[in-house]
Parts: C-alpha cells; structure tokens; sequence
C-alpha cells in the first residue's frame, strides 16, 4: 500500500470514529476485552439494568392481582422479593461494569433512570395503599422532589462536561432508603413475622429523607457554584 493510500485509510477510519461526538464517543470506547461496540447494549451489566426497569411494573402488578389495589400477604411477599433482586441488580451491574471493562454510554444513561423509577414507583405504591399516610407522606414527598431536583442538575452539569461525584454520604443515603423500602413493603405481612415492621421502615424512610435533604444541599451548592462561573 502506499504512503497516500495509507493516510487516506487512516483519515476514512479516523472519520468513523468521530460519527457521533455529541455523545463522546472516542477510539478507546471501541475496545472492550473482546466485546465489539455493537454487544455493549447487551452486556451482563446492562442487562441487569434492563432487569431492574422492568421489575418496576412487575412489582406494581404484585399489588393489583385482581384489578384493585390488594396488599395481601402474598402480593407483599413477591414484591419484596422483586425488589431486593432489583436493588442488588443496582449496586452489582456498576461493579461489573468496572472491573470488566464493559463501561457504555447507554449504561450511564439508564442506571440512574433505572433507580428513580424503582423508588418513586414504589414509594407512590406505599402511599396509594396508605402503607405510607398521614405526616409519613413528607419524608416521600422529600426524597421524590430531591431526585427530581439532581437530576436536572447533573443534566445542566453534564452540558458543561461537569461530573460530581458520589459521595459516601451519599452512598449510605441510598442503602438506608432501599432498606426502608424493603421493610415498607414488608409491612403488615412483616408485623407477623417481626413485630413493628412497618414502624422500622417509617423511621427508617425519615432518616433518608434527612439524609436527603443534606446531600440535596451539596448538590446545589455545586452546581450553584458552577452556575455562578458560567455567567
């Protein structure tokens, strides 16, 4: 081959490379300890964050077993069960994403999509069938608002190619919220088994709410702070 044409090859294959900058695509992102790009959509990591999409209306289905709201004993059961292997699919399919290399760009996408859903579905789940009432009601507004409000910022932020990361605080945040979750769902299926079940997983949603509210706060604040740069 010569000179000419070899530099003609590397501007065609250079070319294709940069087809799609708008989501930061780059020659690196094509290796992938022997994955071709095209079966990053089907990686085990990211079908574990198919996983946990579509356990979301199969819990809410657990719930309406015959065409109404029913929160018997069984239907509290399965959901629960469903959502513990959801929410273990949330701390695995990052883990595996790292340490096989098999880090994509829809995974980045859809595992934060993939968490709010299961929470807020869940979390309406317990209020529509009055497992979460009265003042209860606040500590679910707090954390649904809160996960609204970062999601907007770390989409601003991510149009100015600003990443923040996780904090531990964070981290703890989340675990505390699922497990007050698990016991909510539990509920009065779980007072029989362990008494004040309910009651475990109220305190325990008013402790992520605060810790909601705390990691909320840093958020803003660096994202005011970037705010605040860009005019």
């Amino acid at each position: 081959m010569t000179q000419n044409g070899g530099a003609d090859l590397l501007k065609k294959h250079n070319h294709v490379l940069t087809l799609c900058p708008s989501v930061g695509i780059k020659a690196a992102d094509l290796r992938l300890t022997g994955f071709p790009m095209a079966s990053r959509a089907y990686s085990i990591p990211n079908l574990l964050t198919y996983g946990r999409i579509l356990a979301v209306p199969v819990i809410v289905l657990c719930f309406y077993v015959e065409g109404k709201l029913e929160s018997s004993d069984f239907a509290r059961w399965t959901a629960l069960w469903l959502f513990i292997i959801a929410s273990l699919t949330d701390f695995l399919d990052g883990y595996l994403a790292r340490i096989w290399n098999q880090t994509s760009n829809i995974g980045r996408m859809l595992d934060p999509i993939a968490d709010k859903l299961l929470v807020a579905s869940v979390l309406l789940l317990m209020a529509a069938d009055g497992t979460i009432a009265g003042w209860s009601l606040w500590a679910a507004i707090t954390i649904l608002c809160r996960e609204i409000l970062v999601s907007g910022l770390r989409e601003y932020l991510a149009a100015l190619k600003v990443s923040v990361p996780v904090t531990r605080i964070a981290k703890w945040k989340t675990t505390i919220q699922m497990v007050a979750i698990a016991f909510l769902l539990a509920g009065p299926a779980g007072d029989k088994v362990l008494p004040y079940t309910t009651e475990m997983g109220i305190t325990l949603l008013w402790l992520a709410a605060a810790l909601t509210m705390y990691t909320g706060y840093d958020y803003f604040k660096a994202g005011l702070k970037h705010i605040v740069d860009e005019e």
